[in-house]
């Protein structure tokens, strides 16, 4: 079911309608009081959806992700990151014959020959790609329209903000702003999907990974939880000092209703988080962490016990009355400028195997179909060796798992192994120098897609995403495709 067009999201819009409250009695932080007032932004859906953002803080590098493998890339791959010449890898290259078991084999071959595989640690997710569970999206990145080699060396045309800053990518792949953005695309979602999830609008947009502007929006908040559930007020949830009398009175005093509109609004912030603690709490205490469906996420992973809770809520979806959500989950470590061949492959392992329980989770749960999985990264990072590690590019490989993607598959376009960004060659379109990777495919193409599978009607997508209107035709489709 789509979700009803919205009014055009806006900022000047959002504060007049939340000073409007304000003077009714409510106030800005309760602006999700603005779904019961009639102004909501989406429809009542009746089946579920969830997407969830699995972001990898740092840049994760593409090259050891998703690896070329057909002999002719490889040697070239090879060759740039300083491996052996007969293939055994080396300087931070990996070795051919370690990939042999983790190629990845596509329904449809891709042209040129061309073939990839992922590193031995990541075999889950090797294996959930060539059972149609899993696709890679090649080359996607932050582009404010179409753009070639020649428009990137033209200082006239208009470049994502603030290239190869991690801070202002992170920003830029969740918000298409650079950092200081308030609202994210995931937000944006929340805002259309709030009168889905009708009394238990607050959980449409969780974060098991702290404060995130991607799931802030116009009217959706994001709301937080540990990998453990709930935060509690402890304050207000045991007993204060040993005595049960001083905890009744701190709740009264919290939660009772003020004269004063600022005291007030802060006693309904307040009330609000308490009462959701006490939803989730007992929601999920009906699916504990050691039932079958979640006992077999791995133990000493950050990012696996992220998507046991997520996998937990969802389990809770009708206790919680909930119809759409967005999480959000990330894992850091990815800035390797040094190390990359130590550290990269464990963090590529913790990747694999959380996303692999994640999907096996919602196999058992009977909601593989309705769960999307996406990963994200500030940037992917360059081609060429720093000796040690690589540092910060552009462009990069990322997955998509769930039983409605169509997998076994690769999207977008396959760039050419390449470093040197001669204006003769035209193997090099794809590069901006030391193998950093211009975007073939923009992150508005991507989450667009996700976004259309989500519900949104293609005459609410500027409100998610503003730079999709640029983009369109065969050669930059705004459905890529990977999505049933």
């Amino acid at each position: 079911m789509h979700f009803i067009q919205p009014e055009r999201h806006s900022r000047r819009a959002f504060l007049r309608r939340a000073g409007q409250l304000a003077f009714a009695g409510a106030a800005l932080p309760t602006a999700l009081n603005l779904v019961a007032m009639g102004e909501a932004a989406a429809a009542q859906a009746s089946d579920y959806k969830a997407l969830v953002c699995v972001f990898l803080f740092g840049g994760n590098d593409y090259a050891n992700t998703v690896v070329t493998y057909d002999e002719a890339s490889y040697a070239r791959y090879n060759t740039v990151r300083g491996g052996h010449p007969d293939f055994s890898g080396g300087g931070i290259a990996l070795a051919r014959a370690d990939l042999a078991a983790t190629l990845l084999q596509p329904r449809t071959p891709l042209a040129n020959e061309r073939q990839y595989a992922l590193p031995p640690e990541m075999s889950g997710l090797a294996n959930l790609f060539n059972s149609g569970a899993a696709a890679v999206q090649l080359n996607v990145g932050p582009l404010m329209a179409p753009m070639t080699r020649a428009d990137y060396n033209n200082p006239s045309v208009k470049r994502p903000p603030r290239l190869f800053s991690h801070n202002d990518q992170q920003s830029v792949w969740q918000t298409s702003s650079a950092e200081g953005a308030t609202t994210g695309w995931g937000g944006h979602l929340g805002d259309l999907a709030l009168a889905s999830n009708g009394a238990n609008h607050v959980l449409t947009c969780v974060s098991v990974a702290g404060n995130t502007v991607f799931l802030s929006g116009e009217q959706a908040l994001s709301y937080q939880v540990s990998s453990g559930g709930a935060v509690k007020i402890n304050s207000l949830s045991q007993p204060v000092y040993n005595a049960p009398a001083v905890r009744d009175a701190l709740l009264q005093l919290a939660l009772q209703k003020r004269n004063h509109r600022l005291e007030n609004a802060y006693n309904q912030v307040t009330a609000r988080a308490f009462s959701t603690e006490a939803t989730v709490s007992d929601a999920l205490s009906a699916f504990p962490a050691t039932d079958a469906p979640f006992s077999h996420f791995p133990s000493q992973n950050s990012l696996a016990d992220q998507l046991k809770l997520v996998a937990r809520m969802i389990a809770a979806r009708d206790l919680l009355g909930t119809r759409r959500q967005v999480f959000f989950v990330s894992l850091g470590g990815f800035d390797l400028h040094d190390n990359l061949m130590a550290k990269q492959p464990v963090l590529l392992g913790q990747v694999s195997s959380a996303l692999t329980a994640f999907h096996a989770a919602t196999v058992s749960l009977k909601v593989a179909e309705q769960v999307t999985a996406f990963t994200a990264s500030d940037f992917g990072r360059t081609l060429q060796s720093n000796g040690d590690g690589s540092d910060h590019g552009w462009g990069a490989h990322h997955f998509l798992v769930g039983g409605s993607v169509r997998g076994q598959a690769f999207y977008g376009q396959a760039p050419p192994v390449s470093v040197t960004n001669s204006t003769t060659d035209a193997d090099d379109q794809w590069h901006v120098g030391q193998g950093r990777l211009l975007p073939s495919t923009s992150v508005d193409q991507y989450a667009a897609t996700l976004a259309q599978w989500f519900g949104v009607p293609d005459s609410a997508m500027a409100a998610i995403v503003p730079n999709l209107r640029q983009f369109g035709g065969s050669d930059y489709p705004t459905d890529i495709g990977f999505m049933r």
